[in-house]
Parts: structure tokens; sequence; C-alpha cells
């Protein structure tokens, strides 16, 4: 078997290319992390689940990866681009809290989301205060040659770089429609690197430059963290495809200007190799914007009874740049789906003597490739194929299945491949069980161990033809939310 070259939709070119990393080797790749003045949404999880998978495949092909996720904790406004208040220093007011203690607060949120999707840790947290004096020698060696000084900020003239706003294909004379008119710009697209405090204001995030007391911009950190920590140009950089329109061409535009770099026919001077963008997670109800009060997060999830993983397996059940639509219907199916995954995992450990340990290098495709084969091996084929295919995970997925499916197979070799693969997509099959699954709705008055009591009791009845009494207790679980399914082909028996 030939591993299968990894293709990757590239956004700058808009086209499938075959990954070749700028180091032997080596997989370097920045995703564009949270804004930590509020709870993520799903929609915002989306992205990180899409970007887990891209790193997991890197990973399984044999790279050595590099995987740097930022914390924006200043810098970013309201609007995507210039337009508004500091999301930060807004949610500080709002509260009267202390700002440090807001951005803690949520980066510890979305922390425990990213460890309940199960996905992995980057190599590195960037925190955007961390770097603020690289930023302030970034914006100094550019300020020259690419940007003007305003009353409210310095300003970065796009003018100035070539190629500006390849990656959104969305420039006009008229400029980008979104961005702040503000008076002076010479270009309706040009954005701040660095924004003044407004006299007779003070904010709680605020250092001295050599354009005033302020901030920088929100586009300026993820050039300065990026550059710092994986150096240009990098493999991939990653993030949702609102990214796409302002955010990433104004990163793009600061690499060019900080590298000395041409034309963006060359890819490698945008700063990365590869820009690729997930779609949006859409919800019909509207509740996927935080500007609307209550929003769809994971929490909201975990309260209806639902684990995380199940959202996990929405995802992957999903090409990563389509639209995938949110339904609680779809997350339920989901969820089926898991089970179903986790019961012939079960059944498949009962058949093993021994649980075999991961490898020393993790369960990779050379490795499986080594050790499995017969009639498994056009199965770590096809998988191969899928993933390589621009991260195909709904293909993938069903590939997953077939294995579980075959009956006469060496469970050794099966077990070994099936680890092969969660490897890659990351659902933990291995280590979570259809207890773990079965997550306690917030609210819920009746006790695990009561429900099992019932059911212990309608059993006996049922086994006694007791109907009468089968009934009462069946009635009586449905009065305190609890659904039995008898005859699940699950097993499940019940569920709240």
């Amino acid at each position: 078997m030939t591993a299968t070259a990894l293709q990757l939709f590239n956004s700058l070119t808009r086209k499938l290319e075959t990954f070749h990393p700028v180091h032997h080797g080596e997989a370097r790749v920045y995703t564009c992390g949270p804004t930590v003045y509020n709870y993520p949404h799903i929609g915002n999880m989306r992205a990180y689940v899409f970007a887990d998978l891209l790193g997991r495949t890197l990973s399984w092909k044999g790279y050595k990866l590099t995987h740097v996720i930022n914390i924006t904790d200043v810098g970013h406004l309201t609007d995507d681009a210039d337009d508004g208040e500091d999301k930060m220093e807004k949610m500080a007011a709002q509260r009267a809290q202390d700002i440090w203690d807001i951005a803690k607060h949520y980066t510890e949120a979305y922390w425990a989301d990213v460890k309940a999707l199960n996905i992995r840790q980057p190599a590195h947290w960037s925190v955007a205060t961390d770097y603020i004096e690289d930023m302030l020698e970034f914006a100094k060696s550019i300020a020259d040659k690419h940007c003007y000084e305003l009353d409210s900020g310095l300003y970065f003239d796009v003018a100035t770089v070539a190629d500006y706003g390849r990656l959104a294909r969305a420039v006009t004379d008229e400029g980008e429609g979104r961005i702040e008119a503000v008076e002076g710009k010479r270009n309706a697209a040009d954005f701040a690197i660095w924004r003044k405090t407004p006299p007779g204001e003070k904010r709680q995030m605020e250092w001295d430059s050599p354009w005033g007391r302020g901030a920088p911009g929100w586009h300026l950190e993820c050039s300065v963290m990026s550059g710092k920590l994986l150096g240009f140009p990098f493999d991939i950089h990653t993030g949702g495809i609102d990214h796409r329109e302002i955010h990433h061409p104004n990163e793009i535009a600061q690499n060019q200007a900080f590298c000395g770099c041409g034309s963006l026919a060359e890819t490698a001077n945008s700063g990365a190799n590869l820009w690729m963008h997930n779609n949006f997670l859409v919800e019909r109800s509207g509740k996927m914007s935080k500007s609307a009060g209550e929003f769809l997060r994971l929490q909201l999830l975990i309260d209806k009874g639902y684990h995380p993983l199940a959202y996990r397996m929405m995802c992957l059940q999903a090409h990563y740049r389509s639209e995938l639509e949110f339904s609680w219907d779809g997350l339920e199916a989901a969820l089926t789906r898991l089970k179903r995954l986790l019961m012939q995992v079960e059944k498949l450990k009962q058949r093993l003597e021994d649980i075999p340990a991961e490898p020393d290098g993790g369960w990779t495709l050379e490795w499986a490739h080594g050790e499995i084969g017969g009639a498994l091996l056009p199965l770590l084929a096809r998988f191969d194929d899928a993933m390589s295919e621009d991260l195909n995970s709904p293909v993938a997925l069903t590939v997953l299945e077939e294995v579980l499916g075959f009956k006469k197979m060496d469970p050794v070799h099966k077990y070994q491949l099936l680890a092969s693969m969660d490897a890659v997509l990351g659902l933990d099959l291995l280590n979570v069980t259809r207890k773990d699954l079965r997550i306690r709705p917030k609210g819920a008055e009746i006790t695990e161990e009561e429900i099992e009591d019932a059911l212990a009791r309608r059993k006996a009845a049922r086994a006694e033809k007791d109907f009468a009494t089968s009934d009462a207790l069946r009635d009586e679980l449905t009065a305190k939310g609890v659904e039995v399914m008898d005859g699940d082909a699950l097993g499940w028996e019940w569920t709240l």
C-alpha cells in the first residue's frame, strides 16, 4: 500500500493543492482562536473541531506537528473590521468587572469546551497581551513604508502591497462595505495597526507606543504571533469562513509588508502556503449570535442530555467546507450513530484477551500499514484516500463503520485498525463507554438508580405477565421525563 498524497483546498488559490511542507517532515499550523469576551457558541467550536481534524490527519500522516492557537484578549472590535468598541473593554464596562478577570474566565470556559470535544492541545496557546512588545516592533518595522498616522491611530495603507483582497475575492472600487469610514483614510479598506485611546478616556488594557497610548489592532496580533512562533512562511493558516473576507486579507497584507514580499501569485508571500477555512454552522432560529443574548453553547447541549462527542460526530458527518445545519433532531441522530459505534467497540473488546497497547509513535498510518494486512488493508487504503481528499470525514466515517461491521476478522488487527482511524477522527471510541453517553439533563429530578430499580421491577412484572403493574411503572417513569424504549435495538432501554 502506498500512502495517498494529502490534497487540501487553498482558499487563496481556490483549488486543491498537494501538501508540501516548508520544512521537511514538519507541519506548522496557525489557527485563529477565540476572543475571550464571552462563551464560545457551537458554531465557533466547529472551527476548532476542523482544525483538530487537520492536525490529527497531519500527525497520522507522519508529520511532526506544531500547532498554534491564539487567545485574543485585546484589540478585537465589535465589528470584524475597524468599527465599534473593543469587545473586551465593552464587556468589562457592562459588567463593571476587571478585564483581566473576564479574559481569564472565558479563556478557561473555552478550554473546557476544547477538552469536552476531545480536541488535542496545541503546541502553543499564544495570548495576545503576552506579545505587545513584539507587536510594537512589528508595527515600527512596517510603519515608514506601509502606514500613516491619523488622530485615531496608525493605519495600514492597503495600496502599498500587491493583490490586496485576493483571498476574499471581494475587492471593488468602493472598497469593503463593512469597513468603517474613518475621516482621513486614504483607502476605504485601510485598517488600524494601532488604535489610540481617545482623549479623555482610559482603557483597562492600554500601552505606550510611538503613535500614542492605546492598543493593537486585531489583525496585527495574528501576524505577529504566527510569525514569531512558526516563522514566515509557515504551512497552513486556518479559521472560519468569516475571517476570509477581512481579517485574513489584512493579516496577509501585514505579512507581505513585514517580509518585503511581492505578488500573491506566489502563495508563500502571504505568510502561509495554504489558507484553509471551515464553513458556517447554520441554526435557523437565530440563536447562533452572541448579540442575541442567550445562544447555543456546548453547555446547553450537555444540559439537554447530549454528550459533547455527539456534536463532534455531527461536525464530522459534514465536510468542513460545507454549511452544516444544526437541529436537535440532527444532534439526536449523531448521538445514535455514536452509540451504535460504541456498542460495536464494546463487543470487539469482549473478543480480546488483552487490549493492544498503543505503539510508541502513536496509531499512525505508517504503523498501521506495517502491522495490518489481509482484507483489512484495503479499508485502511480507502480511509487514507478519504482523509487525503481534503479531509473527507463523512466518507472516512463510513469506512470506519465497515471495519466494525466485519465479522470474521482477527480481533487484534480489527482493534488496531479502529484505533488508527479514531486517532484521526477523534471520537475517543476506545475510551468512552455507553454509560458515559447517558448525560443527565439539567433539572431532571429522578436519579439513574431510581430508573434502573423501576425498570428491574417492570421487567419482573412483564416476565410474570403482570401487565397492569408493568404499564403503571412505565406511566410513572414517563411522568418523570423518562422515555422507556422497549425492544431498543441499541440496548439503551431508557433515555431522559
